[in-house]
């Protein structure tokens, strides 16, 4: 095989190793895979490289950009080889897209603040992707974003029109609303109807969070976390007790979730 090992790589390095595991003497499982079958590779990496910097671990960040870097460049090279697209043709299109949507710094508009960027980008995306109507601003939000926020982008969209409440008030009686249509559907023991309302209750408790400036995955990823901790000292005190979960009636597990709530209180603020 044609490589030369080095002491420090670069981009083009990537690029050839990636192009050489895919050759036909090269890695048996990379060359035969496709877009689809290391599909949810993309998002794996994706996330991870997120958890690094939730994390501020400076060393896992700069591994896992690599990874997540090395799904680009995979997937550019097996565009390659069906002569649809290579990774300069990627690079390409993000520097034209980039300039298109900074008007302000490669053209004439004016942005000064944060906020007046993002309208910026805003109004260039819709010219770029030729959107024309909110509604076909809300179908290009991917439908394989994590559900809480595709309802959050979506909203935005809606509230950029004047589709939205005067404040966090109204979401809130709407989200009352939605509970109680979610109890009769319950009540009813109307299957298709409580798939419905469950739909509506956590899209309008997105709605709530939006008007908070509290984002809606973030929250729900701490509250299991929160939850997690909680039934561990549950576990736990249970185990001092001599007992197991299963054998305990709902009542006893509560008491001692409860305590949990009270004794770690004070630590779950901080954390």
């Amino acid at each position: 095989m044609d490589f030369e090992f080095k002491e420090k790589y670069n981009i083009d390095d990537y690029r050839r190793i990636i192009a050489l595991l895919r050759a036909p003497d090269g890695c048996p499982w990379d060359k035969v895979q496709t877009h689809e079958s290391v599909r949810d590779n993309v998002i794996e990496e994706a996330y991870e490289t997120a958890q690094a910097i939730d994390r501020a671990d400076d060393a896992n960040l700069c591994e896992e950009l690599g990874d997540l870097l090395m799904q680009v460049l995979f997937h550019a090279q097996m565009a390659a080889e069906r002569g649809a697209f290579d990774f300069d043709d990627v690079c390409d299109m993000a520097c034209k897209k980039l300039v298109f949507r900074h008007p302000h710094v490669f053209g004439t508009a004016e942005a000064d603040t944060p906020d007046a960027v993002l309208d910026t980008w805003d109004a260039a995306k819709r010219r770029e992707k030729h959107q024309e109507t909110v509604t076909s601003a809300m179908t290009d939000v991917a439908e394989t974003l994590p559900a809480l926020w595709r309802a959050r982008k979506v909203q935005k969209k809606a509230a950029k029109v004047g589709f939205d409440w005067p404040d966090v008030s109204g979401a809130m009686a709407k989200l009352h609303e939605e509970v109680g249509e979610l109890q009769e559907g319950i009540d009813a023991g109307d299957r298709e109807n409580q798939f419905e309302e469950v739909g509506d209750v956590l899209f309008t408790a997105v709605n709530a969070a939006r008007f908070l400036d509290v984002d809606p995955e973030k929250a729900l990823h701490a509250a299991c976390e929160k939850f997690i901790r909680r039934f561990k000292y549950t576990e736990e005190h249970a185990a001092a007790e001599g007992k197991q979960l299963e054998n305990m009636t709902l009542e006893e597990i509560e008491t001692l979730y409860q305590h949990a709530r009270h004794d770690l209180e004070g630590k779950e603020m901080v954390l």
